[in-house]
């Protein structure tokens, strides 16, 4: 008779290590636009440094504080991300509540009178442009605290995150920038933001682009 094998117990098979992928980072890829972001800005921040010197020290001298402000704001595919800004406030919120500007507000600095009304506050976000947070041309980005309020508001809110927050765009090209006191006002912009989404081409940011510093002049001398 054959003898008899003796019993062993089956070891349990061995987990597969975790392999699945984790979600991929969003990442600029170099299409025409993603060129045209990354060579303009380069080319503006170059020949505006003694213009961004100038208004660091003035800011320096006017008022208390950091030079530079930065904010969460919601981006591409909702990813939220530090804006960048001259800082115009006495004030720097950044939180659940952030009230927005208005005429007249207290809250503004001397100095960030003039950079708010010439748009100048804005150059230091050619530093978003090129680590590829931002565009050139988009729907500008929102605090997140306001995000939350409008999307629960307004149906196609989120319509303005399919493409990267711009520094201009198409609705503040067609006069929907400045305060939004009323879901109205904030829904007209929403909607000049949707239909650049529908509608987006390199040809369409040129236009913007083009038009962006004439807004800027005609809003100085209404001002």
């Amino acid at each position: 008779m054959a003898a008899q094998q003796p019993f062993r117990i089956p070891e349990p098979p061995r987990a597969e290590p975790d392999t699945a992928p984790s979600p991929p980072a969003i990442r600029p890829r170099l299409t025409a636009k993603r060129m045209l972001d990354l060579s303009l800005s380069l080319l503006l921040l170059l020949a505006c440094l003694p213009a961004l010197a100038l208004i660091a020290l003035l800011i320096r001298l006017d008022s208390r504080g950091p030079v530079l402000f930065r904010q969460q704001r919601i981006g591409l595919a909702g990813q939220p991300f530090n804006i960048i800004k001259f800082r115009t406030m006495h004030v720097l919120e950044d939180g659940p509540e952030v009230v927005q500007a208005r005429e007249g507000d207290p809250r503004v600095t001397r100095m960030g009178s003039i950079l708010r009304v010439s748009s100048l506050d804005e150059l230091p976000q050619l530093l978003n442009v090129l680590s590829g947070e931002m565009s050139l041309v988009g729907p500008r980005p929102h605090a997140a605290a306001h995000d939350d309020y409008y999307r629960a508001r307004i149906p196609n809110y989120l319509s303005r995150q399919n493409v990267r927050p711009g520094i201009t765009g198409w609705a503040q090209v067609n006069g929907a920038r400045g305060a939004t006191p009323q879901v109205a006002d904030m829904q007209a912009r929403v909607d000049l933001d949707a239909w650049y989404v529908d509608h987006a081409s390199l040809a369409l940011d040129l236009r913007i682009l083009a038009r962006t510093p004439l807004v800027v002049v005609s809003r100085r001398k209404a001002c």
